[in-house]
């Protein structure tokens, strides 16, 4: 069924990059890089909830529907001032967006309108406002900044050939505290406020705690896939 909560956020975005480009000094990269991300965005989400058995949209898909309208005046404004610090309107916006993230999984647990799909839908919301956030960071403090957006896409691959690392994860409150630093830690780097050794320091402590963060879970995946599998084996050898 067509989603017309999608075609309204899709206006949205245009309309704020429409607005970005009147008052707050908005150039032809950032209008152009905006808009093929809103294009892009309601593509593919056009797609996902189309699909079968995705439910109404609901409440908390609309928060986080919210937080990608604003992610394309985050990318739009980044790709404007790339190598510089990032201006106001950047770091309020992409502010709002972190606090939203902290909102829409209690309206859906509020609700009762937790779903596999809105999970999703707002952890790559997450990931993409981390890796525009990082890819923004780095162009002022080196290129490997942009290593804590990709880490959660290079986990993603590897789950392509190690299927075991697509299994189920208990809820921890130290991966949650840990995912919203990375927001916070890059946009206090991007914004210039903090002196280069400073910047540098905050964005080596949110990697160090990402790849903790990660590894953590990856042992847990395997511990779960040798419990699963052991059982497996020893049937395979009684029979």
């Amino acid at each position: 069924m067509f989603r017309w909560e999608l075609t309204a956020g899709a206006v949205a975005e245009l309309a704020l990059l429409a607005g970005l480009w009147a008052t707050a000094g908005l150039g032809v990269p950032g209008l152009l890089t905006g808009t093929t991300y809103a294009l892009v965005s309601w593509a593919v989400l056009s797609v996902a909830f189309r699909r079968p058995r995705t439910g109404r949209f609901g409440p908390a898909n609309a928060v986080t529907l919210v937080r990608v309208v604003l992610i394309a005046a985050v990318v739009a404004l980044a790709a404007d001032h790339l190598g510089r610090p990032s201006p106001a309107a950047l770091s309020a916006i992409a502010a709002v967006a972190l606090v939203l993230d902290t909102v829409d999984g209690r309206v859906a647990r509020a609700t009762g309108t937790s779903s596999e799909l809105g999970g999703r839908f707002d952890i790559e919301a997450d990931a993409l406002l981390v890796l525009v956030l990082s890819v923004f960071a780095a162009a002022l403090l080196g290129s490997w900044v942009v290593a804590i957006g990709c880490l959660r896409y290079v986990f993603v691959a590897a789950s392509w050939v190690a299927p075991w690392l697509r299994g189920p994860l208990p809820p921890s409150q130290a991966r949650k505290v840990v995912g919203v630093f990375q927001g916070i830690a890059l946009l206090v780097a991007a914004s210039g406020l903090l002196p280069r050794s400073a910047s540098v320091a905050v964005v080596v402590l949110a990697f160090t705690s990402l790849v903790w963060s990660f590894g953590r879970d990856v042992v847990r995946l395997w511990q779960h896939r040798t419990r699963r599998t052991s059982p497996q084996r020893r049937r395979r050898a009684q029979a």
